[in-house]
């Protein structure tokens, strides 16, 4: 082998050797993702606050905004979610009102229960089919705006479900029963006394279906 051929096999060499270090270097960087986060601790409160009832739901939203150009075409834009929540419903009992019981007395008087109500939500979205128009297109306002309007409908249809009638059932037999195992009388307001009566014998519990 010459002098020529051997420098030229260097430098081809060479060459291929630096395309590949390029190449390489290119997918590195074009894989390279950095995630930075800060979570910061807001405020901590005490809460007393009871789950009694659990719900899933899934629910599909259709979203569509039309805007017309030059006030004659229509441009809309569409996407749909779908939309699965875990709903926990249950008692905040920092809203509970009751009679100090009198001395010597095995009798709590509930004067004011509240109302079941959301207290948690954990929910999950996915996105399918969207479909910008030609100048109508989506941006980090919609995005907010569709997954805040996907919530609050979640939120309706669970409060619109069993889970709130469920939540009562289980409460006011829970309480009955601390209060008979304690020997204690327990006297709740005419309406929520007349719904302890229809599910002291429990049965409205064993009938639900199991998770």
């Amino acid at each position: 082998m010459d002098f020529l051929t051997t420098v030229l096999l260097l430098f081809a060499g060479g060459a291929a050797g630096v395309a590949i270090t390029s190449f390489l270097k290119k997918r590195s960087a074009a894989t390279s993702i950095q995630r930075d986060s800060s979570v910061l601790l807001e405020r901590i409160e005490k809460v007393f606050k009871v789950v009694m009832a659990e719900g899933y739901f899934s629910e599909i939203y259709n979203y569509q905004d039309d805007k017309k150009i030059l006030y004659l075409v229509s441009d809309p834009k569409k996407a749909m979610i779908i939309v699965k929540s875990k709903v926990l419903v249950g008692f905040d009992f920092a809203k509970v009102r009751f009679q100090a019981p009198e001395s010597g007395s095995k009798k709590i008087v509930i004067e004011s229960f509240p109302e079941p109500e959301i207290l948690s939500i954990d929910t999950d979205y996915k996105f399918y089919d969207i479909m910008p128009g030609y100048l109508n297109h989506f941006n980090s306002e919609d995005y907010t705006r569709i997954l805040d309007d996907a919530k609050r409908v979640m939120q309706e249809r669970a409060m619109q479900s069993d889970l709130p009638r469920i939540a009562n059932n289980q409460i006011q037999y829970m309480m009955l029963q601390l209060a008979t195992s304690m020997g204690w009388q327990l006297e709740l307001p005419d309406a929520k006394q007349r719904q302890l009566a229809t599910v002291s014998s429990h049965d409205d519990l064993k009938q639900l279906p199991e998770a």
